[in-house]
């Protein structure tokens, strides 16, 4: 009997690198993050009932890792934004910090 890939693997593996991507942005690419997990554990526990029926395993672990480390960076982005939205004079202060110490390393 011929080996099926995964439902969903190459899917949750391609969510996974987006929500790291797009943590730039804003942070809303937790969503992506979520997204990946959610397919990730529905696809693990068809793997697990019959994972002699199935290819694409290790595309759909490297995705669910790839998910937990784009929450991480999106919880990270958007702590900041919400820090800058309350203590703006502080971002501020950073902000002139950051370029004072760069002026100091050139």
């Amino acid at each position: 009997m011929e080996k099926q890939q995964l439902p969903n693997a190459t899917l949750v593996l391609v969510f996974g690198i987006l929500s790291i991507v797009g943590c730039c942005f804003w942070g809303l690419a937790i969503v992506f993050a979520i997204i990946a997990l959610v397919l990730a554990s529905k696809a693990t526990t068809l793997y697990l009932e019959n994972p002699e029926n199935y290819s694409g395993y290790q595309n759909l672990k490297v995705g669910k890792i790839l998910s937990y480390i784009g929450i991480a960076l999106n919880v990270i982005m958007l702590g900041f934004i919400i820090l800058g939205f309350i203590f703006p004079e502080m971002m501020q202060d950073m902000q002139q910090w950051a370029e004072e110490q760069q002026r100091l390393n050139s």
